[in-house]
């Protein structure tokens, strides 16, 4: 826009104004209107852009269950896994011969709906409607991308209040939780991708050599086609949103499996998604949601349509999709388990960042692949730590967000269900077996409330001191546990730090910021963080991925976004008409003489990449003899 202006003002603007009274009118009233009809030009090209750029409003009807005053039943035994595949409470459509998966609030137990499981042809049906709708999508502008995630921004911060609930009602989790692991890193994605990721999937010109100062190089970040997501229940909406919108940016169709326990909230998450594409002119179809059953996963892992797959899950089944790619050697990114520890390096201040140890430990019940599942800390404060936790803890109060409040009930509770009871006789079985290794228990149990029998609670615990030849020390919880493990130097904090088979994320504290950055470049992992937690993800400027059994490959970012493209190189001339590769007749086929075209060719490798200026002289005139016989 300021190449215009100065175009419109230089030939009105005199270089030397004179002392002629008319002329210096003349000027006095041609300035001003050349800078009204400029900027009037800018106006009307703000205004282009603010109408090409704008979110466009759309509506999406809440579901009925995110209210808190909806009723339903409690289903009997709702955390045993086999009742997820269950004829009991049947939609109206019974379709014979096919499983159904079922929806319930983990907090309450409460049913929130039934629904058909995808079978291997649905899949495939799926896999084919994206990629119908992709054909066109591809050809869309990165301003037509921009507007369709603006949308989305815009109604999610218009409807986060009815975003949280849902994910609530579908998790267990509590607003808090929701607010901050869904809302706001989703929020964070997509102001990223609108500011940043037309600069990183644009084509982008690479340095040259000498040898080819002729060409130009460019790397060109195309759309790989259809691409799928697998994605765990801890965070419904972020983790289906999250993949949706980088793939879509990079002009990609998706197809989302999401996990079992979540399919209620992921489907009305994603049918956002659908809306607004819909709205903004675009095939919905663009955005397809799966949920299946283990046994039919392999048809969409193993499908030749599938060109890429993000999976955030467990090593187990990780480890089964990483295999199930290998059919048509479709790439993986695989985001597994952590067991991440936190350095507290000595003389830190422990009640200043006590707030954030919690949050770390706790948020979303410990159910947080970034968590933070060991507390390393010195020898020399392990009692003060270990009291100052204690106190927190033991106050800490669960219970469900969306649950009536009997008379008597504190409605104002600090942590919600986990997913279901289904892990609990593992985790007390953990936690008992530190406590015969000579650990200290603060609560371990499993937890019966008082109000939501059917609820799937476990006490927010902690354990300590452990050593790292505990299981406790080496498996991943992902539970409200907090495992404290007291160091005698910064080396051993290091080597426990490093000492498990995963390598997702880290942090360390400590009141001199240089020591905790040379003690953080000395952790295993993918992500750390200094005197924080887990905020490198809420830059999503940051890869986000780990190393060891913590998986391969990165999500978020320019490689993530970039990921999910085909990288093609691209050479040209840069002067076509004037000079373009050719074959010198020394090394033209057929060729007159080896001997000749050897002493061109080793004479052009001196010239190029000797070591010294009279080397690279003595191979020129090599070349030059060569040529000339």
């Amino acid at each position: 826009m300021n190449a215009i202006i100065s175009f419109i003002l230089h030939p009105l603007i005199p270089v030397n104004v004179g002392s002629d009274d008319d002329d210096q009118t003349g000027i006095d009233v041609v300035y001003p209107l050349s800078l009204f009809f400029a900027f009037g030009i800018w106006l009307v090209f703000q205004r282009y852009q603010k109408m090409h750029n704008s979110a466009v409003p759309f509506s999406y009807t809440a579901p009925q269950p995110a209210d808190p005053k909806w009723e339903s039943f409690a289903i009997r035994n709702p955390h045993l896994e086999s009742h997820l595949d269950t004829e009991e409470v049947m939609p109206p459509m019974n379709v014979p011969g096919r499983r159904y998966i079922t929806s319930f609030d983990p907090a309450t137990g409460l049913h929130i709906g039934t629904f058909l499981a995808d079978n291997e042809a649905e899949i495939e049906e799926k896999i084919l409607k994206a990629g119908d709708a992709q054909k066109s999508w591809r050809e869309t502008t990165f301003t037509q991308r921009r507007r369709v995630i603006r949308s989305l921004l815009k109604w999610l911060v218009d409807n986060q209040d009815v975003c949280a609930r849902v994910a609530c009602r579908d998790s267990g989790k509590t607003l808090i939780d929701a607010a901050l692991g869904e809302i706001l890193t989703t929020c964070s994605k997509m102001e990223w991708l609108i500011n940043h990721g037309e600069n990183y999937l644009k084509p982008e010109t690479r340095a040259g050599n000498f040898m080819l100062s002729y060409k130009r190089s460019e790397v060109h970040y195309e759309p790989l086609g259809v691409v799928a997501a697998i994605v765990s229940w801890n965070y419904p909406l972020h983790n289906a949103w999250s993949p949706i919108l980088a793939s879509i940016f990079a002009g990609n169709g998706v197809v989302l499996k999401c996990s079992e326990n979540v399919i209620w909230s992921t489907t009305w998450f994603v049918g956002a998604i659908n809306e607004c594409l819909r709205i903004c002119g675009h095939d919905q179809e663009l955005v397809q949601v799966v949920c299946c059953w283990p046994e039919q996963a392999d048809a969409l892992t193993t499908s030749p349509n599938i060109k890429h797959i993000t999976f955030i899950g467990s090593e187990e089944v990780g480890r089964k999709i990483a295999q199930a790619a290998t059919v048509h050697l479709t790439p993986v990114t695989l985001e597994l388990g952590g067991k991440d520890p936190a350095i507290v390096l000595p003389g830190t201040d422990l009640e200043k960042w006590a707030s954030l140890w919690m949050r770390g430990i706790f948020q979303n019940m410990g159910q947080n692949c970034i968590g933070i599942e060991r507390l390393i800390v010195h020898s020399s404060q392990y009692d003060e730590l270990h009291a100052i936790l204690s106190k927190r803890i033991i106050s800490l109060r669960t219970g469900s967000v969306l649950a009536p409040s009997p008379e008597g009930y504190v409605s104002t509770i600090d942590c919600g269900s986990m997913i279901s009871r289904e892990r609990f006789q593992g985790l007390e079985r953990i936690i008992r077996d530190a406590e015969e290794a000579g650990a200290n228990i603060v609560n371990g149990t499993a937890y019966n409330h008082v109000y939501l029998e059917n609820g799937a609670y476990f006490t927010p615990t902690l354990v300590g001191p452990v050593d790292p030849s505990m299981d406790i020390a080496q498996q991943e919880l992902f539970a409200p546990i907090a495992v404290l493990m007291p160091y005698e130097s910064v080396d051993e904090a290091i080597e426990f730090a490093n000492g498990t088979r995963y390598g997702l994320a880290a942090s360390v504290f400590g009141p001199d910021q240089q020591q905790a950055l040379k003690v953080a470049k000395q952790l295993e992992c993918g992500m750390v963080s200094i005197n924080d937690f887990g905020v490198f993800y809420v830059d999503q400027d940051l890869p986000f991925g780990g190393t060891k059994y913590s998986g391969y490959g990165r999500f978020g970012g320019p490689e993530g976004l970039r990921s999910l493209t085909n990288v093609k190189a691209v050479m040209m001339d840069r002067w076509p008409s004037f000079i373009q590769t050719s074959i010198p007749k020394v090394l033209d086929y057929p060729m007159r003489s080896l001997l000749q075209s050897w002493e061109f060719s080793s004479g052009l490798i001196r010239f190029l990449y000797a070591d010294g200026w009279r080397a690279r002289i003595r191979g020129l005139l090599a070349l030059i003899r060569a040529a000339r016989k």
